[in-house]
C-alpha cells in the first residue's frame, strides 16, 4: 500500500514559481511511475507530467517547458517545479503512482495552486 501526500501549493502572482512535493509512504515507491495531474474548477482533470522509476520524464505539450518533474527516491518524494505561472495554471494538483503510466494505483488528496495578482 502506498499513500501519497501533496504539499507546496498556495497563492502566487503571475510569473512566479512554486515547487510541489508528492511524499509517499512505502518502500516500493521507488519502483513506481509517478504522475502529476491538475483539475481546474469546472474542467476535467488533465495530465501535466510524469516520471518513471528510472527518471525518464514526459510533459504535456501545453506546458512549453515551464514545469519540471524530478524525484528523490531516498526521500520517497517527487517534485513538480513550476515557473512562469499563469492564471490558467490555477487548479488542484494531484500526484498519482503506478507500475505503468496511465494505470494509476494510488492518488493523493491534492494541493491547491492559485495564480492571481
Amino acid at each position: 500500500q502506498v499513500q501519497l501526500v501533496e504539499s507546496g501549493g498556495g497563492l502566487v502572482q503571475p510569473g512566479g514559481s512554486l515547487r510541489l512535493s508528492c511524499a509517499a509512504s512505502g518502500s516500493i515507491f521507488g519502483s513506481y511511475t509517478v504522475g502529476w495531474y491538475r483539475q481546474a474548477p469546472g474542467k476535467q482533470r488533465e495530465w501535466v507530467a510524469a516520471i518513471t522509476s528510472g527518471g525518464s520524464t514526459n510533459y504535456a505539450d501545453f506546458l512549453k517547458g515551464r514545469f519540471s518533474i524530478s524525484r528523490a527516491n531516498d526521500k520517497n518524494t517527487v517534485y513538480l517545479q513550476m515557473h512562469s505561472l499563469k492564471p490558467e495554471d490555477t487548479a488542484v494538483y494531484y500526484c498519482s503512482a503506478g507500475r505503468v503510466f496511465g494505470s494509476w494505483n494510488y492518488w493523493g488528496q491534492g494541493t491547491q495552486v492559485t495564480v492571481s495578482s
